[in-house]
């Protein structure tokens, strides 16, 4: 609050409470100068929730004891708690690699949340996928086509060679083994085809990761994939 802001609240007081009045100049001159160095970064109001003549109407309603620049000072200072703890950073739409932009934007964004200018930013939900995505961050992605380099694919391909394999199969236009279920080694969607050793007992021995989905899953993704282009062809 400026001094104006200031002088504002406290002729408010003083209706409320005639024992905050000040008639003497010099007495009312210090009373300002006080409460302004002490709530000289607590506004006025916000727009979502915050105001000091609310706060003071508070305490002069519930307290019988005379109001000093303190009992607008907490109230402030819990409001500002409150929004910060219930905020999560959303995802900042600058380049991650820019450090400087990426710190910027987390601090403005919890900077607004604070002092009431914006409304804490609650967590997406698992389910929401690619939907909750801010729209800068999804056109960007779309403009590099992966959130990894095309340099940290290629190095990482020796790593995982089930998920390079199936990169490969879906860029060349071949079923997604991996979108469906294996029959054979009960691989769920999404995870490889696991070699199971069977022992004389007919018990499994092991489930080593292939690099290569069994055959029977190929056959399945590529039933299901050409029913799924029959059917809008139907309709």
């Amino acid at each position: 609050m400026d001094r104006r802001e200031i002088a504002a609240l406290l002729a408010y007081i003083g209706r409320l409470d005639p024992r905050t009045i000040r008639t003497d100049q010099g007495e009312a001159r210090d009373q300002l100068a006080q409460w302004h160095e002490l709530l000289g970064d607590v506004p006025m109001a916000t727009p979502h929730g915050w105001d000091a003549r609310v706060a003071a109407r508070q305490h002069i309603r519930t307290s019988p004891y005379q109001i000093l620049p303190a009992d607008v000072a907490r109230p402030w200072e819990s409001y500002r708690r409150d929004r910060l703890a219930r905020h999560s950073d959303p995802t900042p739409s600058v380049d991650p690699d820019d450090q400087a932009a990426w710190t910027a934007e987390l601090a403005g964004a919890r900077r607004a949340v604070a002092v009431g200018i914006a409304q804490p930013a609650q967590p997406r939900s698992i389910t929401s996928g690619r939907d909750g995505i801010d729209p800068r961050l999804r056109a960007r992605l779309r403009e590099i086509g992966s959130c990894i380099p095309p340099a940290a694919l290629a190095a990482l391909t020796p790593y995982r060679p089930a998920r390079a394999a199936r990169e490969t199969a879906v860029a060349q236009g071949q079923p997604d083994a991996l979108s469906v279920r294996c029959e054979w080694c009960l691989a769920q969607p999404g995870e490889p085809c696991r070699r199971r050793r069977v022992g004389p007992d007919g018990g499994s021995r092991g489930t080593a990761p292939r690099a290569a989905p069994h055959p029977g899953r190929l056959d399945l993704a590529a039933t299901q994939q050409t029913e799924q282009v029959r059917q809008p062809a139907m309709a």
